[in-house]
């Protein structure tokens, strides 16, 4: 079953060799690319049901509150409020795990193109779709000076490899940050009326510090073809949520789509600015 995913992503990445001059590691970058985009409607999804739950958190705080003793008349009250808002309560978690298997086969079929023992490379032939591409086998590991199958310390590869764990750990810092970022934040009075310390920032926070050193350590204790993958998809994630990479995307894939009261509040602010003008142009006359 893992095959059906696995199998022909293996050979898109040899067929890209092939294509860019048996160069693995803009077949590497290139593959990776295309995956990001492919998967970014998911993402963009998965982002916005994020943000719209933290969006109506201070409005289900006091459904909480107002219907604490009673949980069936809660939980109808959160459905109407989720229905307001266009909120699926599985949003978030849906597009993760339709993600995750494609991540994790990418992340695969690097591991087995930049394969260096011969059961590796005779695995890596079987799995070719397209007959011709085991000519090919074995790949060309070697990226200035790098050797991509190992490990990025000495002996292994020289002392500039070790770069791209560091590098790998401040893309992922930045990448978390910006994600995060995107995300409407409940507004401060909520935040004041309540004694209690916010339990999701002070995880979000600890995730923003653990998940860059964890991703150094996996890249300093694999090969560097998969640091190169990190690295590649931790970039092409930055730009995803940059302010005029996520609008350019959207334009593209007809995301950024507003929900009911948002849609409202902005009908409101375009009535409130035309009567301003037209105030204006009243007094001038």
């Amino acid at each position: 079953m893992w095959d059906f995913i696995l199998n022909p992503m293996v050979t898109l990445l040899v067929l890209l060799y092939q294509v860019f001059g048996n160069n693995i590691i803009l077949s590497i970058v290139v593959l990776t690319v295309i995956l990001r985009m492919i998967m970014y409607p998911i993402l963009a999804q998965q982002q916005e049901s994020a943000a719209k739950m933290q969006e109506v958190q201070p409005r289900l705080k006091k459904l909480q509150e107002k219907y604490k003793d009673d949980r069936e008349k809660l939980a109808a009250a959160q459905m109407e409020l989720y229905k307001e808002y266009g909120i699926n309560p599985f949003g978030g978690c849906l597009p993760m795990l339709i993600q995750f298997p494609i991540f994790i086969a990418l992340y695969s079929a690097i591991n087995f193109a930049v394969a260096s023992t011969p059961f590796q490379l005779v695995d890596l032939s079987e799995r070719l779709l397209i007959p011709g591409l085991d000519g090919l086998i074995p790949l060309n590991s070697m990226f200035l000076g790098m050797d991509l199958t190992a490990q990025p310390q000495p002996p292994s590869n020289p002392w500039y490899a070790l770069a791209l764990p560091l590098l790998v750990m401040i893309t992922t810092y930045f990448q978390f940050k910006m994600s995060t970022a995107s995300r409407k934040q409940p507004e401060q009075e909520e935040e004041k009326d309540d004694a209690q310390p916010n339990q999701a920032a002070a995880m979000q926070q600890s995730m923003g510090t653990v998940m860059p050193i964890m991703f150094g350590f996996i890249s300093l204790t694999l090969s560097v073809g998969l640091s190169i993958y990190f690295l590649t998809s931790n970039v092409v994630g930055i730009i995803q949520y940059s302010p005029i990479g996520k609008s350019f995307l959207d334009r593209i894939f007809g995301g950024g789509k507003k929900t009911a009261p948002e849609a409202k509040d902005e009908i409101v602010v375009q009535a409130s600015k035309a009567s301003k003008k037209s105030t204006k142009k009243g007094s001038k006359a």
